[in-house]
């Protein structure tokens, strides 16, 4: 692949823009939404469909959420534990996703999916016809794992979830907001010598490695997720970004071309979306 050095600086073009976020995000260590957070990211995705982008979250958190609904004393271990603390902290999460982007007179929907809906012709049309049906309507949908009739939550995390979602509706760019700042060559947890890599255009040994030496995450995700998700979206065409999650404005930084994150380079450039 022949790299762009000022790949960044075509990061505004994009229109049609996945935002996933992962739980560490959005709630605080006892398991509490952040409401600080979820209103601001409410703020600049509305702000970005002002702009007249086209813009998916793909947000995790609802077990946590539920977690602290049932007042269990810790996440649940088992399948059925998680399911129903997932459908109880899915209804509190999108009610309080509803009250922010309302606030901001930006419209939104729930969409849950599961593996088979990905990978099944008919349901993965279905899907897609449904996700470019809200988008030109100028809804922002907010997509999660369907774990309350998943049989397994680790069969879709939420990092490849995001990245069949940008797949899926041929979308330009994902930025995965995380608890890290990017990926680092090595895990900053057990070298504090560990550099940031500001862009990746081509999946080495180098970077395999990388992934495989970080072990950090409060959620179901990692580095090793994140890779994997970075190669779908760039066999999709699309870039994708690793960002800190601390404040959801670093998505403006992102679109602004500033050295943000890691970059992975999409296979192609901005291309012209599907519209259904």
């Amino acid at each position: 692949m022949i790299v762009n050095e000022n790949r960044r600086t075509t990061l505004s073009a994009h229109k049609r823009i996945i935002v996933k976020i992962g739980t560490t995000s959005l709630t605080y260590p006892n398991g509490k939404c952040n409401l600080q957070k979820i209103d601001k990211l409410s703020w600049v995705l509305t702000d970005l469909r002002n702009q007249g982008k086209e813009v998916i979250l793909v947000s995790s958190g609802a077990i946590a959420v539920g977690t602290d609904r049932l007042g269990l004393a810790e996440r649940p271990r088992d399948v059925m534990g998680k399911q129903a603390a997932s459908a109880v902290g899915q209804a509190v999460l999108m009610q309080t996703y509803e009250n922010f982007f309302m606030t901001y007179n930006q419209r939104i929907a729930q969409i849950l999916l599961t593996r088979d809906v990905m990978e099944k012709p008919a349901l993965r049309t279905n899907a897609r016809n449904t996700f470019f049906t809200l988008l030109k309507m100028g809804v922002i949908p907010i997509v999660n794992e369907n774990d309350s009739v998943s049989t397994a939550e680790v069969e879709l995390d939420n990092d490849t979830l995001s990245a069949l979602v940008t797949e899926l509706i041929e979308g330009d760019l994902l930025i995965n907001l995380s608890d890290e700042d990017g990926l680092y060559d090595s895990d900053p947890k057990k070298n504090p010598g560990a550099k940031l890599i500001s862009e990746v255009a081509e999946f080495d040994e180098r970077i395999e490695a990388a992934a495989g030496e970080s072990s950090s995450s409060l959620g179901t995700g990692g580095s090793i997720t994140k890779i994997s998700a970075a190669k779908i979206a760039a066999a999709a065409g699309a870039d994708m970004i690793i960002a800190s999650g601390a404040d959801p404005a670093v998505i403006f930084s992102v679109l602004s071309g500033a050295n943000t994150g890691t970059l992975f380079h999409g296979r192609t450039q901005v291309k012209k979306n599907a519209s259904g």
